[in-house]
């Protein structure tokens, strides 16, 4: 299923009801909200919030106002509705660029309550849609070609105008939609008409039909069929044609795979006349010549259906080109069913003459499916019919085994990519597979052997039976002592500690025995837990993904992840040049007042900050399908074009609630266990227990006869974690070594091992289930934690490096201007003065619209400081619309004005440093904007603008952001000035007009 992104920037509100307020944002059943705002009638939120689209023309985008009441609500955030706006997400689409500029809305007056019949204020708001099906051009401003009026913003007193204004705009697309299906039907049935059997006009058509680009990428491609085959295929079907399917051919199994579209719309696309997937099968695999026969009635009999297919193989390493022809033959064709048998002849090829190879395609129902559409199940089997016996059939057989694997792996590549495939998982409406990592448990009597197989339960088990057997070969003793009948105590002190040890373990097995009824009986899922803040914490760990698609001519890609969850996003780490990223980064969603129920994952490849970023898959998790064991730890796989042709997925862990956990270790609410081991505790003797890790702590909990051992230390404690091989002290089993940093973790010191001469502490913990999976968990997420602190520490010391350089050199706070090479991207003479093109640096109305309408929300700048003799310095901070950047990131700039010698124009210098977009930190973005009096007229002048590339730290990727950059700024900035320009002559003739 094809979706687009909408992208709703909530800006500002204006002369409210009330002075403590908050927005919600809803379309469809998904929703978010915005922060609260207290004492403010005007308030001010710039907040983004991002919701994937199915349906563009039957989806409403929903704004509501709320009055925040502090002794209200579950979150302490439910209030009154203070107004509400409607937005049609088909009104966005008609829009230029798909995008609504900002706009304020009058909100609609609630029917009810105590705001009815007021004017409830407005609300200012850019809206954007930005995805697949929609040709989104990040390259144009808004309005460039029109007369923009002075005003903000365009202001809409009632909404329904966007709605009708947007309906006739889009008219013309929908008409042209409606003209292409009517031509299609139109030719169809001139062709009944006139009985137009002209192969190569059925051709030509069928190429110009098929060649125009579907919107939807994920849609199959339909092709106009041949008349005479459906009605062939009809006639078949209305005859005697009972049979049973054949048995599979004895070569063995090609292809068996699932597809969601119905056996007769599958047999069409592989077998109809002209199929374009025969055309693209043969040039993928370099096949030649191909003369594909009319289908015809065998031998005159209406029930074999066959044709004859001839074509020059590609040559290989061992067998040179040569001509091959197929037999294709109908066996069955009942509507539902349907058995070809393709007999294909190579007699060029050694002792060609002596064997055919036979292929067998099966196409049958497949599973029901959930969404009630239709699926096929195609088996291809293959086998070889000798004509005569041979020495050299071993060896012919292998060959061709070899051929057809490879041949049929291209096959059902190309297939994929036009048709979805079905997990057999799919069809029992299962959507994601359990990682490979978590042990499968499919039944209680499993998951009770698994829980009770332990140390306390065995040697309870033994005692039991020990003094049982003791019983029997005792005789009956004498009462002594304080006994009566029906009381024995113990005779001695070594009876009665035997005694207390096995009440004990008794008591252990009773315990486990509750418990483990209890959690059986108390199955279900909690898929967050309320923060100390407002709102639910939802955390999510990506490890890694295998077989990502690539959109480059290398074959890898640059892949990073996208995750949407209640209108937020997080955004992944870059990996470089690699189809099987290791991400192990930690995201998390908080303060969101709806329970998490959805989350939205998408990979995108990365080119530059301001690329048009290329989607390599995406998903849908539904957490309320998934138990919290399944979303602890699982495998997503990825749809799309690109993603199912490779079969892409993702490993996430999302961590689970679990409240022992946190009474365990006496943790805050907000605690999440993430994984938790089975293993022993190395110490002078050998302590089984259970390992556990969250975001934030390392833990383990023993309880040995009562006798409890439990300690945690946090990530940050952390200095290395070693990996120690096998070896004779350890019984054959690798040892885990976390080393913590001096002076750290002291209040775990009774579970460590040693202390080393530095006076660091030393656990050693062995025998895991799956040490591998459990180091490899533990080494990840140890490392995404200090990775994270020793960036910030880095960025922090060059920060203040680059600080104590510009002070010393007494130029402001615009470090190094020359390091950058700068090259001139704009160069012209405009017919307005100097002194109004630097308008456009004054802070002014001008400025301001410009900035708005080239895609920057929330502009502020500072008024100009003089910084030193003749030189003034400001700083600017806005962010990125959507289809400027794809991340959207916040900007920060610092400029610095000085006039020219001659006195006639200035010098503007520009450093600007991006936010929240991948290697942020590694390199600032320099402009020099030059303009002077132009000595061709008097009102006139020239603008020459400069802009060059500083790196801080070297990548690989610094060849492809220069150039991303360079090309958007060049584009960029020349609209910019061109909008400038507009403004400044449009407000001339306003002037001159009055």
């Amino acid at each position: 299923m094809v979706s687009t992104r909408l992208y709703v920037y909530v800006l500002q509100g204006q002369d409210l009801l009330a002075k403590d307020s908050y927005v919600k944002v809803q379309i469809g059943k998904h929703k978010s909200k915005s922060r609260i705002l207290k004492n403010n009638s005007n308030p001010v939120w710039n907040e983004e919030f991002v919701f994937r689209v199915h349906n563009i023309d039957d989806e409403e985008l929903v704004v509501s106002v709320f009055q925040h009441n502090d002794d209200s609500g579950l979150f302490g955030s439910s209030g009154e509705l203070m107004g509400r706006v409607r937005v049609p997400v088909s009104s966005i689409a008609a829009e230029d660029n798909h995008m609504l500029p900002p706009t304020w809305f009058s909100l609609e007056t609630p029917k009810t309550r105590k705001f009815t019949n007021k004017d409830c204020g407005k609300i200012l708001l850019t809206i954007s849609l930005h995805g697949k099906g929609h040709n989104l051009s990040s390259n144009h401003l808004l309005y460039p070609h029109s007369n923009v009026s002075s005003n903000e913003s365009k202001e809409l007193e009632d909404p329904c105008v966007l709605s009708h204004d947007v309906s006739c705009s889009k008219a013309p697309c929908l008409d042209v939609t409606e003209g292409n299906h009517l031509m299609k039907a139109m030719v169809s049935h001139l062709e009944k008409i006139f009985n137009k059997n002209d192969q190569g006009l059925k051709t030509e058509d069928s190429s110009e039909l098929s060649s125009t680009p579907s919107d939807y990428e994920d849609c199959v491609e339909e092709h106009p069929p041949s008349h005479n085959f459906e009605e062939a295929i009809k006639m078949m079907q209305s005859r005697e044609n009972e049979g049973d399917m054949p048995e599979n051919l004895q070569g063995g199994i090609l292809l068996d795979q699932l597809y969601q579209v119905s056996p007769c719309d599958l047999n069409t696309f592989l077998f109809a006349p002209d199929s374009q997937f025969r055309k693209d099968l043969a040039e993928l695999q370099g096949t030649k010549d191909v003369q594909e026969g009319p289908w015809e009635w065998k031998s005159g009999e209406m029930t074999c259906l066959t044709r004859a297919v001839s074509y020059m193989k590609a040559a290989t390493k061992l067998v040179k080109a040569v001509k091959a022809t197929e037999q294709q033959t109908y066996l069955k064709a009942n509507g539902q069913e349907f058995a070809i048998l393709v007999t294909v002849s190579t007699p060029d090829v050694p002792y060609g003459n002596t064997f055919n190879v036979q292929l067998l395609y099966k196409i049958i129902p497949g599973p029901e499916l959930s969404s009630g559409e239709d699926s096929s199940h195609l088996i291809i089997s293959w086998g070889i019919d000798f004509h005569q016996s041979t020495m050299m059939r071993g060896m012919i057989e292998g060959g061709a085994r070899q051929g057809l694997k490879e041949s049929f792996e291209q096959f059902a590549n190309l297939l994929a990519q036009n048709l979805k495939i079905l997990d057999s998982k799919d069809a029992s409406d299962k959507d994601h597979m359990l990682a490979t990592l978590q042990t499968e448990q499919q039944s209680d009597w499993e998951l009770a052997s698994e829980y009770f197989w332990n140390f306390t339960v065995v040697s309870a088990g033994f005692m039991i039976l020990y003094v049982i057997v003791h019983i029997l070969l005792c005789e009956p003793s004498k009462r002594q002592g304080l006994e009566f009948y029906g009381l024995d105590l113990p005779d001695s002190f070594g009876e009665l500690i035997s005694c207390g040890i096995l009440v004990i373990q008794l008591e252990q097995v009773f315990n486990m025995v509750g418990h483990f009824v209890r959690a059986r009986l108390r199955k279900g899922s909690d898929h967050g837990v309320k923060a100390q803040g407002d709102g639910w914490v939802l955390t999510v760990a990506l490890v890694e993904g295998v077989n990502l698609a690539s959109s480059e001519m290398t074959g890898l890609s640059d892949p990073y992840v996208v995750f949407t969850c209640n209108g937020k996003t997080r955004t992944s780490s870059v990996q470089l040049q690699t189809c099987d990223p290791q991400w192990h980064d930690i995201l998390e969603f908080d303060a969101m007042e709806e329970p998490p129920s959805v989350l939205d994952v998408e990979v995108f490849d990365f080119d530059g900050p301001f690329d048009q970023a290329t989607s390599l898959g995406h998903a849908e998790i539904n957490f309320l399908k998934h138990t919290s064991t399944e979303l602890a730890d699982m495998w997503v796989s990825l749809e799309g074009k690109l993603a199912q042709s490779a079969q892409s997925k993702l490993n996430l862990r999302s961590p689970h609630r679990n409240s022992t956990f946190q009474k365990l270790f006496a943790l805050p609410p907000e605690e999440f266990l993430i994984k938790d081991f089975t293993c022993y505790l190395k110490r002078k003797m050998p302590l089984q227990g259970r390992l556990f890790i969250s975001a934030r702590i390392v833990g383990f909990y023993a309880n040995l006869f009562g006798n409890k051992t439990k300690f945690f230390f946090l990530w940050e404690d952390i200095e290395d974690i070693q990996i120690l091989p096998p070896s004779l002290a350890t019984v054959g089993s690798p040892l885990l070594v976390i080393i913590l940093r001096k002076g750290r973790g002291l209040d775990a010191r009774h579970g460590a091992k040693s202390q080393d001469e530095e006076g660091r502490l030393r656990f050693y913990f062995q025998s895991f289930v799956s040490f591998n999976d459990a180091s490899r968990t533990i080494m990840a997420l140890w490392r995404t934690r200090t990775l994270t602190t020793y960036q910030k520490e880095q960025i922090a010391e060059e920060q203040e490096v680059q600080e104590e350089m510009s002070t010393a050199a007494d130029r402001g706070s615009v470090p190094n201007f020359e390091d950058a090479k700068m090259s001139k991207v704009y160069n012209a003479e405009l017919p307005i003065s100097v002194k109004a093109l630097m308008e456009m640096f004054d802070g002014g109305k001008l400025e301001h619209q410009v900035m708005e309408k080239s895609g920057c929300h929330n502009y502020v700048t500072t008024p100009w400081d003089l910084v030193k003799p003749g030189v003034c310095e400001r700083h600017l901070s806005y962010r990125f619309n959507r289809h400027v950047s794809i991340f959207g990131g916040e900007v920060t700039c610092t400029q610095q004005k000085s006039p020219l010698a001659s006195g006639e124009g200035w010098i503007v210098n520009e450093v600007m440093s991006l936010h929240d977009v991948p290697f942020d930190d590694h390199f600032r973005v320099h402009f020099r904007y030059e303009i002077e009096k132009s000595p061709l007229a008097h009102n006139a002048c020239k603008c020459a603008i400069y802009i060059g590339i500083s790196w801080l730290k070297s990548t690989k990727f610094q060849q492809r952001i220069t150039q991303n950059i360079t090309e958007k700024f060049t584009h960029r900035l020349k609209e910019m000035i061109e909008l400038v320009e507009r403004e400044i002559l449009f407000a001339t003739q306003q002037d001159a007009s009055v």
